[in-house]
């Protein structure tokens, strides 16, 4: 991607190797549902084993940082001087250059969001995007780098944890630099639709609905934040950013966040019902519509008869 000498965006909230926050739970204050991110692992069902697993190592890692137990497993984390702290890694020298890149990225959606949103009578409000190191509070709860990027509704901010660029290329064998700027792309689309009110809708929705048809309904609120990604791709296309293979890049990390391809990679199978993000077939094929068509009228997941 042709990023260097381009304008960065104000929008960003440097919280790298701040002192640790307290998590506040899943729907903070003004927030109609809980965060909306990248998926980083598969499958809802765990075995005993993992359960016992997992305990063990919740009681490790709380005696390590003076943390209650119980304190982990909520999310809420206290602060430094109110019984305890987390340390986080002092930002590596070498983060810059990435900060510089995921800041013209942003400004890049603010550009184009802007103009959309003026054609349609309407003024664009962009998102912040807070960049923290290993564990932060957001309205949505505890960030944690671990759990991968994360819109969350309440404070209108995007999180990341820049580590999770190297991870979504080891782990997820998703590399470039496009496929780094999809990502961000894809929570900002989450930022849109809550401008637009569906996540308003969606949480309405999700009040006395089966778990099933909530995962249905998330499976499109993700798809059309992928469209809407695919959109501004074509956006970068106009203004002569994209380089050759930046779209490849974009469909392969589409592809491999798809939730059959990480639950199948975590457990060896996949169940389909489960499914909150869409698998690789639908996350490619609606990147490629927005990209194609280089219209957010396209991006109706919500009137597909086959998302």
């Amino acid at each position: 991607m042709k990023w260097r000498g381009r304008e960065r965006s104000s929008n960003i909230e440097d919280r790298r190797g701040a002192p640790g926050g307290t998590g506040r739970g899943m729907g903070g204050p003004g927030s109609g549902m809980g965060r909306i991110r990248i998926p980083v692992s598969g499958g809802r069902g765990i075995s005993l084993g993992g359960v016992l697993a997992f305990a063990v190592i919740v009681l490790v890692v709380s005696f390590f940082l003076g943390v209650n137990p119980l304190a982990l497993l909520t999310g809420e984390v206290p602060q430094s001087g109110s019984g305890g702290s987390v340390s986080r890694p002092i930002p590596e020298a070498g983060e810059d250059e990435l900060v510089d890149f995921v800041a013209v990225v942003l400004k890049e959606t603010e550009n184009l969001w802007g103009e959309v949103f003026e054609q349609n009578a309407l003024t664009y409000t962009a998102p912040t995007l807070v960049l923290y190191s290993g564990r932060d509070t957001s309205a949505c709860g505890l960030a944690d780098a671990g759990g991968g990027p994360f819109y969350c509704p309440g404070d209108q901010k995007i999180y990341l944890d820049l580590s999770f660029y190297d991870e979504l290329r080891r782990q997820f064998g998703a590399p470039g630099d496009f496929a780094q700027a999809y990502v961000l792309a894809h929570e900002v689309g989450h930022h849109v639709q809550n401008l637009t009110g569906e996540m308003d809708r969606f949480a309405a929705y999700r009040q006395g609905a089966s778990e099933t048809d909530i995962n249905s309904y998330s499976v499109r609120i993700e798809l059309q934040a992928d469209c809407y990604a695919g959109v501004w791709a074509a956006y970068a296309g106009q203004e002569n950013l994209l380089d050759s293979g930046d779209i490849a890049e974009a469909l392969n990390a589409a592809e491999q966040i798809g939730d059959d391809a990480i639950q199948r990679r975590t457990t060896g199978f996949a169940v389909p019902r489960t499914f909150t993000h869409g698998s690789s077939e639908q996350r490619r094929r609606w990147f490629s519509t927005g990209y194609s068509s280089h219209d957010v009228g396209a991006c109706d997941t919500f009137e597909a008869s086959t998302p």
